[in-house]
């Protein structure tokens, strides 16, 4: 729903336009002055401003100035009762996207409205497509969290400092972590990553350092390590909550000295790798439990950039639907179905537990089974609470033992995941299961 800030010091046009903008499917703020105007435009981010031209205090030239400087992208009409070429001149100059004379009929005033808001989603397509070209690349949203994450991308790319991207499973850590690279004088150097928990210690250490002929048993010859492949580029460490001690030791020695040997040599190697790392894990308080260097913690937190959960960024909900839609339409070779009104409202009600990736996932099968549009019945299960109540209890009759155990399984893990707060290696605890084993049935199921 889109929000419309009415400034006017006359109470009762607030009252009416209010009325009459909320009937036609607006959401309204109100104002009866420019100072408060300007605070609710800063707490409300709305997506169009109404302003009267004439009001005490402040003018509505000064406030569309005021406006202009924080916010360039909000459209601004302008109100007036004077309605002479020489004040709607002055209110364009100044930065207004149109304006109104009073009196007005309503049908005037929602045209205008209108007008102004299929501007605005013109120019936020268009200025995602800019940041997608420049190298935000599958980063979609426009809300004020992703907004944030933006700029700290702008700010940290033209460094070498270390960064550490902390949040939930799903949020999209790599993504941000390949921005990061684009954006960087690195781009046109590797990008590299490699996942700290999908590995046992040992294959850990040999993919990052690599080893020479003979190490172990099975090293039938000497092998590159990530750090070498990355040597000029980025080196995308995720799950690095998961590491074992002994391996944070040596990661720690290469992010003080930036070198290293390979497993089973002595030679020491020099590398130049920008180190960006992820977890989903509460690193403080791995220190303060001991199972995470606290020199390595501050080694990894020069910058850390906090990846919202999809949970805080409802409102790009629209977009990363109608992207994944297009994105697995043409997958499978087929126009994109539109996505009907019941199934955008359960969208909108899921919590999505398992974030972005969660989201595409059940956006991936949709596009699959759907017709002509995307209906409630094209949804996963668990998108479904009526259903899922239900199915909870009744296998159907022509299921396997094989396919019971393993949805069974499934809804186990995805429990486990939800409780453990997304931490793969608390889930993995409370499963009885290993990390590795857990990072293979998270594989198989696909779960986010």
């Amino acid at each position: 729903m889109e929000r419309i800030l009415i400034v006017d010091d006359e109470k009762n046009y607030l009252v009416v336009l209010q009325a009459l903008l909320a009937d036609s499917g607006y959401e309204v703020v109100t104002a009866q002055g420019g100072n408060q105007a300007l605070a609710l435009a800063a707490e409300e981010e709305p997506d169009l401003v109404i302003t009267d031209m004439r009001m005490p205090q402040m003018t509505g030239v000064e406030l569309i100035q005021r406006l202009r400087a924080n916010f360039n992208e909000i459209p601004i009409i302008v109100m007036t009762a004077y309605g002479t070429v020489e004040n709607a001149v002055e209110a364009m100059k100044s930065g207004a996207s149109d304006y109104i004379s009073k009196p007005f009929e309503n049908t005037e005033l929602l045209l205008t409205v209108e007008k102004a808001l299929k501007m605005r989603r013109l120019l936020t397509q268009n200025r995602l497509l800019k940041e997608e070209l420049q190298g935000y690349g599958e980063i979609i949203g426009d809300s004020k969290v992703m907004r944030q994450v933006y700029a700290l991308i702008d700010k940290v790319a033209a460094t070498r400092a270390t960064v550490l991207l902390t949040g939930e499973s799903g949020t999209g850590k790599e993504l941000i972590a390949r921005a990061i690279h684009t954006r960087s004088p690195r781009a046109e150097e590797p990008f590299v990553a490699v996942n700290c928990m999908a590995l046992t210690e040992t294959l850990l250490e040999s993919e990052l350092f690599g080893h020479e002929k003979g190490a172990f048993t099975g090293a039938a010859g000497r092998r590159k390590g990530r750090f070498e492949m990355a040597h000029g580029g980025t080196l995308f460490l995720d799950e690095v909550g998961e590491m074992s001690p002994s391996l944070q030791v040596k990661l720690l020695r290469v992010l003080q000295e930036r070198t290293f040997e390979r497993v089973g040599g002595n030679q020491p190697i020099s590398v130049d790798v920008r180190i960006v790392a992820a977890t989903n894990r509460d690193l403080a308080q791995a220190v303060e439990e001991g199972h995470f260097r606290e020199d390595l913690f501050y080694r990894l937190n020069v910058v850390r950039i906090e990846v919202p959960p999809l949970s805080q960024r409802r409102e790009d909900l629209p977009v990363l639907v109608a992207h994944f839609v297009k994105k697995y339409a043409a997958e499978v070779g087929r126009s994109a179905p539109q996505v009907d009104r019941q199934a955008m409202e359960l969208i909108y009600r899921h919590a999505w537990p398992g974030n972005v990736r969660e989201l595409e996932n059940a956006i991936e099968r949709a596009v699959i089974l759907a017709g002509d549009s995307i209906t409630p019945a094209d949804l996963p299960l668990e998108i479904r609470p009526e259903e899922r109540s239900a199915a909870s209890t009744e296998l159907p009759q022509n299921m396997s033992i094989n396919d019971a155990v393993e949805d069974l399984e499934r809804r186990m893990i995805v429990r486990a995941l939800k409780e453990a707060g997304g931490v793969a290696a608390h889930a993995a605890e409370a499963l009885g299961l290993t990390k590795s084993n857990l990072a293979y049935k998270l594989k198989k199921y696909e779960i986010g």
